[in-house]
């Protein structure tokens, strides 16, 4: 099993646009192609995690959510970033389904598929929704400071464990907590050889 961080995509790895049918609309937010491949360099998993309601409301197709994220797909890999699984969610808020963030639907069909260890994975996102999808699955936040995140309110900032100014200090900030936490084991597993 392998812990992983979960990116949502509008807002946090590309610039949010309502409704992004696109691939021409695709631009990546700085330092999202580093953020990725440093999460990969430091044996996590990269997921892109993605509410696109415009399918159920009738706005686009999944066929233009795909051509999309094959657009973000090549803007990463120019920048030497590959992710390892984009799940969404196509359904309408009321359509009442399990994968809407923040129900916990894509982050478990992305465990069976990837073998992700939960307990040890963040979700990096802009939204309440990202921050509410990681307590619900029993994973960390990171709140970034872009897309919606730039307007976050105080009750969202309590949702989140860390915040930073965008998605490559928010992946700085998981890699610290998980060095930081390597090394406290270490520490403790000494104690008790020693």
């Amino acid at each position: 099993m392998k812990p992983c961080v979960f990116f949502d995509r509008d807002g946090t790895l590309i610039e949010e646009r309502n409704y992004l049918a696109d691939p021409g609309g695709v631009v990546l937010l700085p330092g999202a192609a580093e953020a990725v491949r440093r999460a990969r360099e430091a044996g996590l998993l990269a997921v892109v995690l993605t509410n696109q309601s415009g399918v159920g409301r009738g706005y686009f197709t999944m066929n233009e959510v795909e051509a999309v994220h094959r657009r973000l797909r090549e803007l990463l890999a120019a920048e030497g970033a590959e992710l390892d699984g984009i799940y969404v969610c196509p359904h309408a808020p009321e359509a009442g389904c399990n994968c809407r963030k923040p129900r916990t639907g894509l982050v478990q069909q992305a465990a069976r598929e990837l073998d992700v260890d939960i307990p040890r994975s963040w979700v990096i996102g802009d939204k309440a929704a990202d921050l509410e999808l990681a307590r619900n699955a029993g994973m960390r936040a990171a709140l970034v400071e872009t897309g919606y995140g730039a307007s976050a309110t105080e009750e969202q900032r309590r949702l989140a464990d860390v915040a930073a100014p965008g998605v490559l200090a928010a992946v700085g900030k998981i890699l610290e907590s998980a060095k930081a936490a390597k090394e406290r084991k270490q520490v403790a597993r000494s104690d008790i050889e020693g």
